[in-house]
């Protein structure tokens, strides 16, 4: 993957090239979009300043600029510059390139060694840096998309600095836009409401919207400017920067979650709509309002749960599009819905309680005997059937004797939890009044 940006010394150059290749910038200060890392006061600028370099992870978007940043550094400092791929690289591949950067280090020429998609290399490769990395052989650059804490290994993240590259907004995509136009020397034949459309169509990535101005060129005929509707004939409609299996997945799923978790419909029903946009699976999404139903909402809305499965077999039934109607209703009803996470937090309370106190028995009077020696032993000895009593309600103690009562579920004052918590305090206190009698 190789990201470009900003301009080069030569735009007439080799017109063949893609103009993204022709963009690219020959010093630092020309890379925009990074500003955080190459401005005057950023971590690179300094690291130059100084004249040493340290090994670094550079995790962001495609397209904005970690391997033009990569090589720009290797320049300003002399440095050798290796370049592979984790994609298409392998341990014969490794075992040549530490080769020949010791080499290079015998003569006294460090090497840089920028390694993009590195996050593809196993744990046994990606500790095959640390000995280089170690001696000075290599300054280490890895390039990722994903996060790095999920992906690299503990070991190589403690001797590398993780630096984030930012996907480009508004300010930077349309500045990439006006150097491609004085390259081309030409305007982007466009209205301004289709300028904006392709800078949205890039969604964050430079190289994408340098390929999109090709596009628009290529099909432009002299003096016609497109619309935004036209621009979406020619150039198709971008997918969004989305992989199910990756953090764009993950990053909008928790962006949703937490949405409803806050009450607010209308981030949620846009979250959902997203993932959507990205072609995600709308079962998936049903399994997880499911989750969210009894995870953040519980029996301060038992009706929730209710709603999510509804909605689930409503899609399965209406099938797609009718049937994400239903899946959008479900999510607006969580975010509005009064929020308990009191049957979560009980739940994990007793099942590490369970763990914690082994197989104790349960107290014998609420066990069954059904033989003769089981009464002998005093099974079922006292036990009072609740629905003799008054209010239905013994007051016994049901935990095994040597734990003694305990309390997992304590529901806050919220939606029908308000209910359930004047029954808990109401039996509470019959409890202790009928244990001592």
């Amino acid at each position: 993957m190789s990201d470009l940006f900003s301009s080069a010394s030569d735009p007439l150059a080799d017109r063949n090239r893609p103009l993204a290749d022709r963009l690219r910038p020959r010093d630092l200060h020309e890379v925009t979009g990074q500003e955080h890392l190459t401005g005057e006061q950023g971590i690179l600028s300094r690291m130059i300043a100084a004249g040493s370099l340290g090994s670094m992870i550079f995790w962001g978007p495609p397209g904005t600029g970690k391997t033009t940043i990569a090589r720009l550094l290797a320049g300003h400092t002399e440095l050798a510059f290796e370049q592979i791929s984790a994609i298409f690289s392998g341990v014969a591949d490794l075992k040549r390139v530490f080769e020949t950067a010791r080499a290079r280090r015998m003569s006294g020429r460090q090497t840089l060694l920028f390694v993009d998609e590195i996050h593809r290399f196993n744990r046994a490769q990606q500790d095959s840096f640390l000995p280089v990395m170690e001696d000075g052989t290599v300054v280490l650059i890895g390039a990722t998309t994903e996060n790095p804490s999920f992906e690299l290994n503990a070991a190589l993240l403690s001797r590398a600095r993780v630096l984030t590259f930012k996907p480009h907004d508004e300010t930077s995509i349309t500045t990439l836009l006006a150097r491609a136009e004085e390259v081309e020397q030409k305007p982007l034949p466009l209205d301004a409401d289709a300028r904006a459309s392709l800078v949205r169509m890039a969604d964050g990535d430079g190289r994408a919207a340098l390929t999109l101005a090709e596009e628009v060129w290529r099909a432009a005929r002299p003096e016609e400017v497109f619309t935004a509707e036209q621009l979406q004939d020619i150039v198709q409609r971008r997918a969004p920067v989305y992989d199910k299996g990756q953090d764009g997945h993950y990053n909008l799923i928790s962006a949703l979650h937490k949405s409803v978790r806050g009450s607010d419909p209308d981030a949620a029903l846009y979250y959902l709509s997203r993932m959507f946009d990205a072609g995600e699976d709308p079962l998936y999404l049903g399994r997880r309002l499911v989750r969210m139903a009894v995870e953040d909402i519980g029996l301060a809305d038992p009706q929730a749960l209710v709603v999510c499965n509804a909605a689930k077999d409503a899609y399965d039934y209406l099938g797609s599009p009718e049937g994400e109607l239903a899946l959008a209703q479900a999510c607006i009803y969580l975010a509005t819905a009064p929020k308990s996470n009191g049957v979560y937090l009980a739940y994990k309370a007793a099942r590490h309680a369970a763990r914690e106190n082994g197989s104790l028995l349960p107290p014998k009077h609420i066990l069954n005997a059904p033989t003769k020696l089981m009464r002998d032993e005093g099974y079922n000895d006292g036990y009072r059937y609740d629905h003799d009593e008054p209010d239905a309600f013994s007051g016994q103690n049901y935990f095994p004797e040597k734990m003694g009562r305990q309390q997992y579920y304590n529901p806050p004052e919220r939606g029908f939890e308000r209910d359930i918590r004047k029954r808990l305090d109401y039996w509470a206190k019959l409890r202790i009044e009928r244990n001592q009698k």
